[in-house]
């Protein structure tokens, strides 16, 4: 089934004009005839519920996500509203703080102000859906999953696990941790067992579960398990973040106590905003965090233009970057 990006590529239009004129909003009749010759040629016929649904939504779209400080949603932000403001949507941003009642609110605050749909970083495993899809809004999940039949967009998490927990292998780093997020929130599992995987291919005899440490996404989860594991009969020799916060926490603990790459390894999955270290002395594994904000945003309007093709998930991969050595 053609989309409505395909629809406007065709007829020389952007998204929004196809969308006003399947949403019977005034276009010029050169723009009208484009749509209309494409769309016959594509085949392409509007889901009519959601064309009537439509015509009662605002052209706004809420955009959830867990923590507005960490630079990596912020990066995403970025996409989604690079694309939502060229089809003519604002975007509200809606911080939940991990907080299934702050997340709860902001979907019932999507409902009451006919918000054209959400894209959602969920807040936990248990996010609740049933009233946003009752009420017909179109949803898509970015980061993680939620359990429900609806588009996503997510990184491969266990690969860029598996990627960042190689590397230091490879450099010679024999006793690596993992420091990851909440066990319940799906990235930092599967970056987890990403890690997992390689130590127990690499290092059959070792006990994965006493270097492995569950915290917050947050700088001060960082430090603080960071600490817990240099406090260890036999500390580890290099670790993996399983994500930028808790990188930084840990880079600003190892800076204090003299133990900087390469003294102890340090391979963070995402990039390193701030950090009292020079980034090119950590491997990274980057994550394209402003590419899913924009395929997410394409699919969400699509869905508000009608598309009804079944659920998709799209996976975005991460990109190594080695630390280098220092001069």
């Amino acid at each position: 089934m053609a989309t409505i990006y395909e629809v406007a590529k065709l007829a020389g239009v952007s998204p929004a004009t196809v969308s006003r004129v399947f949403n019977g909003v005034a276009v010029s009749d050169e723009k009208l005839a484009a749509v209309r010759e494409a769309a016959r040629q594509l085949k392409f016929t509007p889901n009519r519920t959601a064309r009537t649904l439509r015509k009662q939504e605002s052209e706004v779209i809420a955009l959830v996500i867990p923590d507005i400080e960490n630079p990596y949603f912020t990066e995403l932000a970025r996409g989604v509203e690079d694309v939502a403001q060229k089809a003519g949507y604002s975007v509200v941003l809606c911080n939940t703080d991990s907080q299934l009642e702050k997340e709860a609110t902001y979907l019932q605050i999507a409902i009451s102000e006919h918000m054209a749909g959400v894209i959602l970083a969920a807040a936990s495993d248990t996010t609740n859906l049933d009233d946003i899809q009752a009420a017909g809004r179109p949803v898509v999940a970015v980061d993680r999953g939620t359990g429900y039949d609806i588009d996503g967009v997510v990184m491969a998490n266990r690969m860029a696990g598996q990627a960042a927990t190689e590397h230091l292998v490879r450099a010679g780093y024999r006793r690596i941790a993992c420091i990851t997020g909440p066990r319940l929130i799906e990235t930092a599992y599967e970056r987890a067992q990403g890690w997992r995987a390689v130590i127990a291919r690499q290092f059959p005899d070792a006990d994965p579960d006493e270097l492995l440490r569950y915290s917050t996404f947050r700088v001060d989860g960082g430090r603080e398990v960071m600490e817990e594991l240099l406090e260890l009969p036999e500390p580890p020799d290099a670790m993996v973040a399983g994500n930028n916060l808790l990188g930084v926490g840990a880079i600003q603990v190892l800076t204090e106590r003299g133990l900087t790459p390469p003294k102890l390894g340090v391979a963070v999955v995402g990039s390193l905003p701030f950090t009292t270290l020079s980034p090119s002395a950590v491997t990274l594994v980057r994550l394209p965090a402003r590419h899913m904000g924009v395929t997410a945003a394409k699919m969400l309007l699509e869905r508000i233009a009608g598309d009804d093709q079944p659920a998709r998930t799209v996976v975005l991969r991460g990109e190594l970057q080695p630390a280098r050595p220092a001069d």
